[in-house]
């Protein structure tokens, strides 16, 4: 079964700014909450269609790598991350960037996820949500600081 997450930030920069942070080297590394066992394998090609991004979570022998392929690539509109294999079934994260007048934007995050083994797997959705919550409650504060 495929569930969404969604999660939005009013920022103080024009979508075309927001946006081109995102594509900036290093982005995506900021983006990742300290203390998470996720570190960054390997980034190729940004964020535009093809690009592929690498991850390793976890600690030792239990750590996972997480492969996702950029598509949906629209500059200073979109971009999404599609897993090519991973934890989870299905995971595809869509970013937009909403023009909210010549000097404010709306980011817009929108995840649809299906667990493995679903419907047994299930049962731990409480605790995926509350992981993706606390992740993009980390990421939308490093981006609106990164324009205040």
């Amino acid at each position: 079964m495929r569930h969404i997450f969604e999660r939005s930030v009013s920022l103080p920069a024009s979508a075309e700014r927001v946006f081109a942070w995102h594509e900036a080297p290093g982005a995506l590394e900021k983006l990742i909450p300290p203390g998470d066992p996720v570190r960054v394998v390997e980034h190729t090609g940004g964020i535009a269609d093809g690009a592929r991004v690498v991850l390793r979570m976890g600690y030792g022998p239990l750590a996972l790598r997480w492969v996702a392929i950029h598509q949906g690539y629209q500059r200073g509109v979109r971009f999404q991350d599609k897993q090519q294999s991973g934890p989870f079934q299905y995971w595809l994260h869509t970013h937009t960037f909403q023009p909210l007048g010549n000097n404010a934007c709306v980011l817009h995050d929108h995840v649809e996820f299906e667990l493995p083994f679903s419907p047994l797997s299930d049962v731990a959705l409480p605790f995926i949500r509350r992981k993706l919550n606390a992740t993009f409650d980390y990421r939308h504060r490093v981006t609106l600081a990164a324009f205040t």
